[in-house]
């Protein structure tokens, strides 16, 4: 049994007699003394509901369901609208015209079925809702396996977020301040992430979902306002003299490694699924009004928003620069200084937002095992600590670490390619098991091979990247990886030292 402080007992004795209402038992236990002197006896179940009621209230993901259907438009957009926006015609430019555009539209689709899945799966049985990922996790493969399937690879996502949104934030604040003070003393760009970090080390207490809404909202104003900046800018620039849109690597290993890799980042531009249940869990549910209908209504919301965000900066980018862009589409326009300055803060302001919404699951699930496994009291003091040392974590990782923005192509194939298109559409399949060769059974097949081929790729990458560090002798057995792994390396090498 948990210990309480003495206000969160009353609390708890209060829940646990209207739950005794609800809940008939035979077995009875005696409770305090009312001020009226009318003692009550509570049942054993009737506590113990009580007692997970009491702490589903305090923590971040339950605590508040009074959201609107708007917050989960710009909690979407916020979620899903990353910098990586800024590398699409990057990617562009490594899968050509026609891929590039299939690979666009086809995620766009692809992505918001799986997402209407997520959002039916929500409150499928009635009565209860899903309210984390894991949860609908253990309800579709079973308990233990459910957890063991979900939980790692909604940590990874979430967690390599934010480590990601940390590398940059501090990237953009330095730029804006090379932009605006040119001639100022060069400062590296690990104090700039520690100043990042700083206004997270404030942000992560506010208590849950709701609470960050306002800076939700100012994210994805921001998300819209930066990528437009990017495209039309763009579009003022004009096309570059001599400009080519073929292949930019020079080797056919460099190639098919760049077209995978740009496989992975349009993963990550629609990696918004890992954190979908939870925003639903925001809003409010009865049985004639589900929580589905204003939910899937902000998530169309948010998908326009994305169009309008995604198609024009990785189309217009890519036809202004051709296979010249850089990686971020704001380094390829330079000028006028002053746009280019505002558009690096509008993304610092975004990754703010985003960071807050893919950690709030994460605090939930440390608060959820501190509080429910270790027993440790729930009190601002825990918070405190707990979310502290996360962000802390977060922000040694991307200061050791500067060059992890580089490996989105990763863990987009790695871990948001099956959080995204795979995970769903197989809960789907063990839950409502579809008629064989039907136009569901079928959509969902072609989902879970898309994302199939993503993870292979991505395991394939990672045996290179094994064999190169391990066991060079190795590489006789498949030249190929010598390519391969020496374009890998000397990419990478050369993105960390121009970010340090």
């Amino acid at each position: 049994m948990l210990v309480f402080t003495p206000c969160f007992k009353e609390y708890l004795h209060g829940k646990a007699m209207e739950t005794n209402r609800q809940h008939d038992d035979s077995t009875s236990i005696p409770t305090s003394t009312t001020p009226n002197g009318n003692s009550h006896l509570l049942s054993k179940n009737a506590y113990k509901l009580a007692e997970e009621k009491a702490i589903d209230d305090w923590l971040p993901i339950t605590s508040s369901r009074n959201a609107k259907w708007w917050y989960s438009a710009f909690h979407n957009v916020t979620a899903m609208v990353g910098a990586g926006v800024l590398s699409l015609p990057y990617a562009m430019a490594a899968l050509g015209w026609g891929p590039g555009v299939v690979v666009l539209i086809i995620s766009w689709i692809i992505t918001l079925y799986t997402l209407w899945q997520m959002v039916e799966m929500h409150e499928m049985v009635p009565g209860k809702r899903f309210d984390r990922y894991h949860e609908l996790g253990q309800y579709a493969f079973g308990e233990k396996l459910g957890l063991y399937i979900v939980v790692p690879q909604q940590l990874i996502v979430e967690v390599s977020v934010s480590i990601v949104y940390m590398v940059t934030g501090g990237q953009s604040l330095k730029k804006f301040h090379e932009t605006v003070c040119g001639s100022c003393t060069h400062i590296k760009t690990t104090y700039f992430i520690i100043i990042f970090a700083s206004v997270h080390f404030v942000l992560s207490h506010l208590p849950n979902f709701n609470s960050i809404s306002g800076v939700s909202l100012a994210a994805a104003v921001m998300s819209l306002t930066y990528s437009t900046i990017a495209w039309t800018a763009s579009l003022h620039k004009g096309i570059q003299p001599g400009v080519e849109y073929g292949y930019p690597a020079s080797s056919r290993a460099g190639t098919v490694f760049d077209f995978f890799t740009a496989l992975g980042d349009v993963a990550f531009a629609y990696a918004g699924h890992n954190v979908v249940l939870e925003i639903q869990a925001t809003i409010p549910s009865t049985p004639e009004k589900p929580s589905k209908k204003p939910m899937w209504k902000g998530v169309l919301v948010a998908y326009f928003v994305v169009s309008l965000c995604y198609f024009p900066v990785a189309l217009i980018g890519y036809r202004m620069f051709g296979n010249k862009v850089q990686d971020n589409i704001l380094l390829s326009l330079e000028k006028p200084a002053w746009l280019i300055a505002a558009a690096n803060m509008f993304v610092v302001i975004h990754v703010i937002g985003s960071y807050q919404i893919y950690a709030m699951p994460v605090f939930d699930m440390i608060e959820t095992v501190l509080v429910k496994k270790l027993h440790f009291k729930p009190s601002f003091i825990l918070r405190f600590i707990s979310r502290n040392i996360y962000v802390a974590f977060t922000m040694f990782v991307a200061i050791t670490f500067p060059f992890f923005g580089g490996l989105l192509g990763f863990f987009g194939g790695f871990a948001f390619a099956p959080t995204t298109y795979f995970l769903p559409c197989v809960m789907w399949l063990a839950i409502y098991k579809p008629k064989k060769f039907g136009l569901s059974w079928f959509t969902n097949w072609v989902c879970e091979a898309n994302s199939f081929l993503r993870v292979l790729y991505c395991y394939w990458v990672y045996c290179a990247c094994l064999m190169d560090l391990f066991s060079p002798d190795v590489h006789h057995i498949w030249p190929s990886f010598d390519d391969i792994i020496t374009y890998w390396r000397a990419k990478k090498h050369h993105t960390a030292s121009e970010r340090l």
